[in-house]
């Protein structure tokens, strides 16, 4: 399973649209508008790195109004973990 966190600049006004265009695609686990630098973060879990490319780089990516794009990849082999 490949992991990767996507932090969205997109063009004023469009966050809303842009969310739920995100949200339709099925690789994407999580998405949210954002204060701050970013106006929107991005949770991606594919089966292979293959498939999480193909999803932000030829789909988020390409999405109208999207003007850039940060990607944070996991590193697995690290482990980690979710808290709550």
């Amino acid at each position: 399973m490949s992991t990767a966190y996507i932090l969205v600049n997109c063009t004023l006004g469009s966050e809303e649209r842009i969310i739920d265009e995100i949200s339709k695609l099925s690789d994407v686990k999580e998405v949210r508008g954002t204060y701050g630098v970013h106006d929107v973060f991005v949770k991606v879990k594919s089966d292979n790195t293959e498939t999480m490319n193909h999803t932000i780089t030829s789909r988020i990516r390409k999405i109208p109004g999207i003007t850039s794009t940060v990607t944070l990849v996991v590193i697995e082999e690290q482990g980690g973990k979710e808290v709550s």
